[in-house]
């Protein structure tokens, strides 16, 4: 397994003809070169196809690209978020929302946290998106069932990683919104009593 380092998630599926699935653990591969994919996908396309293999390619490229644009999406969002949750600690003093930190020590520590969390959902978002369908054609160049095979199996390693960055990410999303909201009513609600 020269050249293999596993990233350490668990997936679902079994897809162990492939090299993208070793030992029940995603992993990655040093990337062929796209010359390489393409000379494999024309060997797949062009004789010996499997039935259907064009509505399961379609399926599975639709599936992987609608999580990308989610993923991008609530990369935004979270961007959107961190602008406005370091408003009270970047607010010149006297602003609505201002913070001093010296005296207001607790609700600047509420509104870090919220800055944290929505970053930790921003670095998930990224990583989803940066997640490839890489496949090594090394040794299987001749044989288009096994190129599917393992075609399939890089989209579908992709898919369920997608999956996982964003159903982590939303909930990071969330719970770095309710504390950031929290840590702004708690703000608002000091200066009005006080």
């Amino acid at each position: 397994m020269n050249g293999i380092a596993a990233l350490g998630f668990r997936v679902a599926g079994d897809y162990s003809d492939g090299h993208a699935w070793v030992r029940g653990k995603i992993v990655a591969k040093y990337r062929a070169s796209m010359r390489t994919s393409l000379r494999a996908f024309q060997k797949i396309s062009g004789d010996g196809l499997p039935p259907n293999f064009v509505a399961d390619f379609d399926m599975l490229k639709h599936k992987d690209l609608d999580l990308s644009v989610r993923l991008g999406a609530l990369l935004g969002f979270n961007a959107l978020l961190l602008a406005s949750a370091i408003q009270p600690i970047s607010a010149s003093p006297g602003a609505p929302l201002s913070l001093d930190a010296p005296t207001q020590p607790w609700p600047v520590f509420v509104i870090t946290l919220g800055v944290l969390l929505l970053s930790v959902s921003g670095y998930l978002c990224v990583r989803g998106i940066l997640v490839g369908e890489e496949f090594d054609p090394e040794g299987i160049e001749e044989s288009p069932e096994m190129l599917v095979r393992r075609l399939f199996a890089a989209f579908c390693r992709s898919i369920d990683v997608q999956m996982k960055m964003l159903r982590f990410a939303s909930r990071f999303t969330i719970a770095g919104g309710a504390v950031t909201l929290a840590g702004c009513i708690w703000i608002m609600a000091a200066k009005m009593v006080g």
